[in-house]
């Protein structure tokens, strides 16, 4: 194992104490919103005191053959610690079709990388699993059309009333992206709806049940996002709490907001995200359109496997990334998986170490070439990261 140090962001959704919590750091009193463990190219990990992305660029096979096979030589994969005080923006994430043209397109038409209005920043998917440490509160995909019009007509807004008529007028996926696309309308009128809409909100968020959430969601974005024309088309996504140990795989398409929480996130390596409200950052209905799936579905939480005493996997279809939980007890040594492949294990608890001697404790992460077999022994709880392939 070769000891790693990631790179904290410090975005202002962040929580000053959840990050340094879960690394059992002193907290700086500035908001900390990610801890990333990877090779991105914005902010690579040190190991050895070399950054990763040169590292593996000098000698691609610390990332075993299978992924240097189908993904180049790259680490695929990026390790986080996500700390959300306030909500996310709504978003969503390309197919790895998509995202290869909409960045061959944005380079032919000359958008520089760092123009606010580019969307694709590079030509990979993003997709990611969110495993929370805390309860974590969140928005993910759309809410049956039927009890989504329930919902906002029991708020008795005439006008309201009228924009999602097609929610039963319309079947299916149609009648969503329709009055989803109108509730991004930026007009005054649209905004005064938005403001109505919160208001009679407000006397419902004591209220037991799907309607109470509802209306507790609307005010809770309005707290951060005041008056946001996006407010009507998130209140169109389910809401749901993961507890500690739970997991969301959010694939291609799947529209999103993070709410609240703290948790681990493990993704492909890439910072394509399409933006589609709750933000003041650009946002690209056009190819919102395209990349949005606008099939209701509820939220299925990610049903993990226990592969071995101490170890339990989180399983997804996304061969850029895998997840394991490794949990090695006094008397329960743990074989860590994917032998073949590059690793990052992260100790967010406790202590641990490999038959070298190598010691890791909470907060400390360490690179485990492709090849290399290790055992842990301790008393810990840490995360495993490596190609799904």
């Amino acid at each position: 194992m070769h000891p790693m140090s990631g790179t904290t962001q410090n975005y202002a959704w962040g929580s000053p104490s959840e990050i340094p919590r879960v690394l059992g750091l002193p907290a700086s009193g500035e908001p900390q919103a990610e801890y990333w463990l990877g090779a991105h190219a914005s902010a690579p990990s040190t190991v050895d005191g070399q950054r990763m992305d040169a590292r593996i660029e000098a000698d691609p096979g610390l990332v075993g053959r299978a992924s240097v096979e189908q993904f180049g030589a790259r680490l695929p994969y990026l390790l986080k610690v996500l700390a959300a005080d306030q909500p996310l923006s709504l978003q969503v994430h390309p197919t790895r079709e998509q995202a290869e043209e909409g960045h061959a397109r944005e380079n032919a038409e000359g958008i520089a990388k760092d123009d606010p209005k580019r969307t694709y920043k590079d030509d990979w998917p993003k997709p990611e699993l969110m495993l929370a440490l805390t309860p974590f509160e969140a928005l993910c995909g759309f809410r049956d059309p039927m009890r989504t019009a329930e919902l906002f007509e029991k708020l008795g807004i005439p006008a309201l009333d009228q924009m999602v008529a097609p929610l039963r007028l319309r079947q299916g996926s149609a009648g969503l992206a329709e009055v989803f696309l109108d509730a991004l309308s930026s007009t005054d009128e649209h905004r005064d709806l938005v403001v109505e809409t919160v208001a009679r909100c407000v006397p419902h968020v004591e209220a037991e049940g799907e309607f109470g959430l509802f209306c507790r969601t609307a005010v809770l974005l309005d707290e951060f996002f005041p008056g946001d024309p996006s407010i009507l088309a998130a209140l169109m996504l389910n809401r749901f709490t993961m507890q500690p140990g739970e997991a969301v795989f959010l694939e291609a398409g799947s529209m999103h907001a993070y709410l609240k929480g703290t948790g681990i996130e493990v993704m492909a390596n890439s910072d394509n995200v399409v933006r589609g409200g709750l933000t003041r950052k650009h946002i690209d209905v056009d190819e919102l359109v395209r990349v949005v799936n606008f099939d209701a579905a509820p939220v299925e939480l990610v049903q993990p496997t226990q592969e071995a005493p101490g170890l339990t996997r989180y399983p997804t279809p996304a061969p850029e990334f895998a997840l394991w939980q490794v949990d090695p007890t006094e008397g329960v040594d743990v074989s860590l998986p994917a032998t073949d492949s590059g690793r990052i294990l992260l100790v967010i608890e406790g202590h641990l170490r490999d038959a070298e001697g190598t010691e890791l404790h909470q907060g400390q992460a360490a690179f485990i070439d492709a090849g290399e077999q290790v055992v842990v022994s301790g008393d810990a709880t840490a995360f495993l990261a490596a190609p799904g392939v």
